[in-house]
Parts: C-alpha cells; structure tokens; sequence
C-alpha cells in the first residue's frame, strides 16, 4: 500500500513537467559530459569521422525542435478540447498523465536544450577537436531518438482526443483501480459492511478540516496510530467520499492526541482519483455512454461500446479473493457494495438509453454476462437492475415490437419479470 508521500510523488511523476524537465536534465548532462570525456581519446579521430559537420546539425535541431514543440502542443491542447467536448471532462485528466505524450514532449523538449547547450559551448571553444567526436556520436544518437519518436508520435497523433481512445484509456484506468481493488480488499484493511460501521458503538470522532474527495487513505498511517493507541479505525470516507467539515473521517477508542495523524492520513483534493477509487471510472465511463445518448451527439454505437467495457471491467472484481489475511488488521474499512458498482454504470445507461431498443438489448446481454461471470457474485444484483430496466423500457418504447425484444433480452438475465408474456428471440447485438 503506497504511503501518503509515496502517492504525492506520484502525483508528481505524472504531470507533464516532470518529464520533460528530466530528459532535458539528461540532454544537458550529455552536451556537457563531452568535456569529461574528451582528453581520453585519440588524436586525429575528429577529421576521420567528419566531426567538424557537428554544428551544422546542432543549428538544424534547435531550430526544427522549437517549431515541432509549439505544433505538438497546439495539437495536445486541440485533442484535450475534443476530449473534453466529445467524450467527458473527466477524461481530459487521463490524457495529460498519458505517458507516450509526455516522453514525446520530453524528448523534442530535451532535444531543444541538448543543442543550445552544445551550441554555446561550441561558441565558447571549450570542446576542442577530440571533444567535437563524443559531441558528435552523441549528436547522432539524439537524431536517431529524434526520427523514432516522430514516427511514434505521428502514428499516435491518429488516435489522440478521438473517442474510442480514450474511452480505452478510462476503461484500463477503471480496470487498474479495480484490480488493485482485488489484490487488496478495502484497502488492506479489515473489512466491515457498511450496516455493522453504523452500528458499532461510538468513540472518538475525527472530522475532516475543508470540503473535497477524498482521494488517498494512507492506511500504513492509520495502522501505526491504531498500534500505539492499542485500538481500532474505523473509516467512514473511503476515497471517492465527498466530505465536509461536518462529515466524519474516522472513529476510534483513544486519546485526542491521535486526531492529527488521523486527519493527516486522508489526503482530500478538488476532485476525485481514479487510484484508490473503482467506482470513479466505472462512472466516467457512464459518462460517455450519456453523452453519446444525447440529443446532440445521438451516438448509441458508444454506448454499447461502453456497455462491452463495463463487463470487462466488472468481471474483474469477481475474481476477488478473500482469504488472505488483511495487512492492517487493526483498521476496519467499509466494504464496496456490488450494488452501488452496477448502479454507478448501468442506471444512466438504462436511463438515457431507455427509447432505444439496441441499447437496452445490450444493456440486458451485458447484466446477462455479469449474472454468469466468476462466482456468480453479481447474479442477484443483475437480475434487479434487469428488472429496473425493463419497466423503463416499456415506459419508453411505443412500438410493441421493439418491447418485446427487449424483454425477451431481459430474460437472459436468469429472472423472468413478466412471465406469460409472448416474446421473440432478440436479434444479434
């Protein structure tokens, strides 16, 4: 389990900045490590590989460099507005962390520096002719990093901002916090359901100091606090909890003196994480799938592409495992109900998808697929959301036909709500 600060430095990691301010530390480094090195090669090496030529392609790489960094970052700011228009705001994040754009902008950035940096010293006479081979060979190697991240960054342009990619990016991110989910329940902690955290006797009560999401719990943290107090946390805001100062962070049996660490254990921000959270994607991805349902974009084909991903995404949790002894024993956290996991994907997709029949005749396949999947887990909670479903359809769609597909979908779920009912077999979707 990442520590609070662990997971701050990755915050960090992740922003545009880092990267680039780290290759172009390394371009820098390699411009200047030539003045080390020069003094142990041979003489005379300089005119035999044409190193005096090493100027020239400084002047073309700091000039080319510039231009294609200011283009890359007009096409960036293009593909985020797409995003952001087209797919969900909440997306837009996912883009900016993107590691490929980040290693591209490093790279034209640090190209950019390499060259100034060695064109000065060129200027300044401090490499001398031996000098001129290693900046020469290094020169070369920056041209070759140069031609292959072109054709990387041309070829991911094509997809970059479009809708279908970066539904796949919310998609592997919903998937990732999931299965971090899976290797370790609630955290690592013991879990308790959220009926027994209500019900257990009070303490003292720690409340959060502003208003936000909690995004990181730092259950390392919480778990040394409840060893020396010698007692047990109980967390009431899972990350993904909207809270204020009047809502409660956590209770446990001890001295007033632990409030602090508590508190400082609960890292809240403006906005929710996709890390420790697995229903933020889940939602994110009903996002899509409304937005593609509206009037305006009148798009059900990524609707039931969300739908596929949904099950996807789902299936994993019913791979998790429950055997394993918790790593921090001492504090209890809230389960995730499934309920709320189906609720979060599929209520604005049966909603805003209720007047069309293809929609919901994925919609009925994907909880069909659920209902089958692992251990049979989501079985119980499908069949309701079919249910639910299937009154919205029939209060949506006027042409009996349409109706009766849809039911007869319903009816994959494993639950027949409206037995005696004639029904056709559903078509292909």
């Amino acid at each position: 389990m990442v520590s609070r600060w662990g997971w701050l430095l990755l915050q960090v990691t992740r922003r545009l900045w880092f990267r680039a301010t780290l290759i172009s530390l390394l371009a820098v480094a390699a411009a200047l490590l030539s003045l080390v090195v020069s003094p142990y090669l041979p003489q005379g090496l300089s005119a035999q590989i044409g190193a005096g030529a090493v100027e020239n392609i400084l002047n073309i790489i700091a000039s080319s460099m510039l231009a294609v960094t200011t283009f890359s970052l007009s096409t960036m700011v293009a593909a985020y507005a797409a995003a952001t228009g087209n797919v969900t705001p909440r997306a837009t994040r996912l883009l900016i962390e993107d590691t490929t754009t980040q290693n591209v902008l490093g790279t034209f950035v640090g190209s950019f520096l390499f060259s100034l940096v060695a064109i000065i010293t060129l200027a300044m006479g401090a490499y001398g002719e031996r000098g001129r081979v290693l900046l020469f060979a290094v020169t070369i190697f920056v041209v070759l990093l140069i031609v292959v991240t072109l054709l990387r960054w041309i070829d991911y342009l094509l997809r970059l901002g479009r809708v279908s990619e970066t539904t796949q990016q919310v998609e592997t991110a919903a998937a990732q916090a999931i299965r971090g989910h899976v290797e370790r329940p609630c955290l690592g902690g013991r879990p308790i359901s959220p009926a027994e955290a209500r019900l257990r006797p009070g303490g003292r009560s720690v409340f959060c100091d502003r208003i936000g999401y909690v995004q990181h719990v730092d259950m390392r943290a919480l778990s040394s606090v409840a060893d020396k107090a010698e007692t047990e946390i109980v967390v009431e805001a899972v990350p993904g909890t909207f809270i204020d100062p009047g809502h409660l962070l956590a209770r446990f049996n001890g001295d007033e003196d632990h409030e602090p660490a508590i508190r400082a254990a609960f890292t809240i921000a403006n906005e929710r994480s996709y890390d420790q959270d697995p229903r933020f994607g889940l939602a994110v991805l009903a996002e899509i799938a409304s937005r593609a349902l509206s009037p305006g974009i009148n798009d059900p084909g990524t609707a039931i592409d969300v739908l596929g991903r949904a099950v996807r995404v789902l299936a994993i949790w019913t791979n998790e495992g429950r055997n394993g002894e918790p790593a921090f024993p001492r504090v209890l956290v809230p389960e995730i109900e499934m309920a709320d996991l189906v609720d979060d994907i599929f209520t604005p997709i049966e909603r805003d998808g209720a007047g069309l029949a293809e929609v919901q005749i994925r919609l009925h396949k994907a909880l069909a697929a659920l209902a089958r999947a692992g251990d049979g887990r989501f079985r119980d909670v499908a069949i309701q959301r079919s249910r639910l479903a299937l009154q919205r359809a029939e209060t949506s769609l006027s042409f009996r036909p349409d109706f009766d597909r849809v039911r007869a979908a319903a009816q994959l779920v494993g639950a027949d709500p409206v037995a005696g009912q004639p029904a056709r077999a559903p078509a292909s979707g």
